[in-house]
């Protein structure tokens, strides 16, 4: 029986948790992030892959991870631009993952087991927007976890939808999301500001004609956002939007990194 009532979940379902990096050179993108927003790389033994990568943020050997990096797997070689997904947490993978064929989504890959990470799958909605899901093992010694507006930590998160509506619709039903409020974009309709317990997490919008099909991208906090702009350009990387000032007072830019992968920057000041 698929648990769809929000008093049968857990307060971290819906959570996103983790953004993974998949790239053609994890050398080069490890270096381009570490200038651009100040991660530090570690490598980590994963099952099945000869390197992962972490981002942490601070100091000292028990650090906040941000995310992880890897590079493509033989099998998707070739077949993917080089990528940013996020990690959702849900009670359970298997579960979650029937609910999202029930209501039009896509499993892309089934769930699997992580040994001593958790369970995940990766799924895409109605649209064609991918996340992965993940019901994680609750680590012995979890690092602190970064504030929201914390530096260098995911600050935002933003999908650009096949259909605003449609897509509200179906994340309120899998992961528990709530309207916070609208923003009035005019003739692009509305920005739709989600919460996740209460606490607004991100934002989705009717895809733009220039965004080529329905995805999520990913802001990442960063000090003043002029700064990180020539950051970007000195390393490799290229500005496709912005510096633009958005609602709250802050600043953002979105941008590739050297091999291709879409990313965003955000800041509480020019």
């Amino acid at each position: 029986m698929l648990q769809t009532a929000s008093n049968t979940r857990s307060a971290t379902h819906g959570k996103f948790i983790w953004c993974e990096l998949m790239t053609s050179d994890t050398r080069a993108a490890g270096d381009f992030y570490s200038a651009v927003v100040g991660w530090k790389v570690n490598s980590i033994q994963m099952p099945d892959l000869p390197y992962y990568y972490l981002f942490e943020m601070g100091e000292g050997e028990n650090c906040p991870g941000i995310g992880g990096m890897m590079n493509f797997p033989p099998e998707l070689e070739g077949k993917l631009p080089p990528n940013w997904t996020g990690y959702v947490a849900v009670d359970d993978v298997d579960e979650t993952a029937k609910e999202y064929v029930s209501l039009g989504g896509r499993v892309q890959r089934e769930p699997d087991d992580i040994p001593g990470i958790g369970r995940f799958a990766v799924v895409a909605d109605p649209h064609g927007a991918v996340l992965c899901i993940m019901t994680p093992i609750p680590p012995e010694n979890p690092p602190r976890e970064l504030g929201p507006e914390d530096r260098g930590n995911v600050g935002w998160r933003e999908l650009y939808a096949g259909e605003v509506h449609e897509a509200f619709d179906f994340y309120g039903k899998v992961f528990g999301w709530t309207k916070d409020h609208d923003f009035d974009m005019g003739p692009m309709g509305p920005y739709r500001i989600f919460a996740h317990g209460g606490k607004a997490i991100g934002g989705m919008m009717t895809r733009p004609e220039t965004v080529p099909m329905p995805c999520w991208s990913y802001y990442f906090n960063v000090e003043a956002i002029d700064a990180a702009v020539e950051r970007v350009k000195a390393n490799g990387g290229t500005v496709v939007f912005g510096p633009q000032s958005v609602p709250g007072d802050s600043w953002i830019i979105n941008a590739t990194d050297p091999q291709g992968a879409f990313f965003s920057l955000v800041a509480p000041k020019r």
